[in-house]
């Protein structure tokens, strides 16, 4: 069955069903069949593999999912859209009404959807922390910003640094405001990540945290009461880095240093928490 990938056929779509898009569940539908072909393209997806698809809504990227010959999982909270999906049943579609924060990931090969903006970091982490080989996905443009920031820039963060420390990201492409209905207030961003399944421990990330959560003030000044001022300057320098440098100046390899330097100076890692 033809799925509703322009604004015409969505609206006669949802009319048909009785509903509207719910706030509540984030749900902007694509309305423009070149976004979603591109969306496939740069997934990936090869016939065969096991897909998992996040909040398919009206079901326009199930459909194209399915064109490749994928065995394709969907996972949709909204009960009426989860019926409706039985609608391209060929085989190769399974229906999970369901959260997907409490689904297991743990026989798929890629995850791909269009994310509900309000819990994109937990959805994520999540995933980063699967067994997945690649997660494409549509976030706000901002966001997507800020998985890409680079060290100097005001779009990095401790995300930026947890994300590369799981992936590479592959490709990325910018869709508008009008690609949609109802039409957000911001712009997105489509994007594919390819894990190297080798993160760095959980302490790292807290550590992290921890000093992009003053990013303002010098790293010295935010870790100085757990360690001695002079061994976090010799730390910092020892990476490379500025003995004043604030967060934002540091990259994940001289993060890496600065963690290792300074559990040595403590008796267990977890006094970093």
């Amino acid at each position: 069955m033809k799925s509703p990938a322009s604004l015409s056929e969505l609206l006669s779509f949802l009319d048909q069903l009785g509903v509207h898009p719910k706030k509540s569940l984030s749900q902007n539908f694509l309305i423009d069949s070149h976004v979603i072909e591109k969306t496939v393209q740069l997934s990936g997806v090869q016939s065969g593999e096991r897909i998992l698809e996040i909040g398919p809504g009206p079901g326009a990227l199930t459909a194209a999912l399915l064109e490749t010959g994928a065995y394709v999982t969907v996972i949709e909270k909204d009960r009426l859209f989860a019926q409706e999906i039985h609608r391209f049943q060929n085989g190769r579609l399974e229906v999970i009404e369901a959260d997907f924060l409490e689904w297991p990931l743990d026989h798929y090969d890629r995850v791909v959807g269009n994310l509900p903006y309000s819990i994109t970091t937990p959805i994520l982490e999540k995933i980063c922390e699967s067994s997945i080989k690649t997660f494409t996905f549509m976030a706000q443009k901002e966001f997507a910003a800020r998985l890409k920031g680079k060290p100097g820039t005001k779009e990095i963060s401790s995300l930026s640094i947890f994300i590369e420390s799981h992936a590479a990201i592959f490709g990325a492409f910018d869709v508008s405001q009008d690609c949609f209905y109802p039409r957000p207030k911001v712009d997105s961003t489509v994007m594919r990540l390819d894990f190297t399944g080798n993160p760095d421990p959980k302490e790292f990330f807290t550590f992290v945290r921890r000093c992009y959560g003053q990013r303002r003030k010098m790293i010295t000044t935010t870790l100085k009461q757990t360690y001695p001022i002079e061994a976090i300057r010799a730390a910092l320098v020892e990476a490379g880095a500025n003995p004043e440098a604030r967060p934002e100046t540091l990259t994940l390899q001289q993060w890496r240093s600065l963690f290792t330097r300074l559990c040595q100076t403590v008796a267990e890692p977890c006094a970093l928490v």
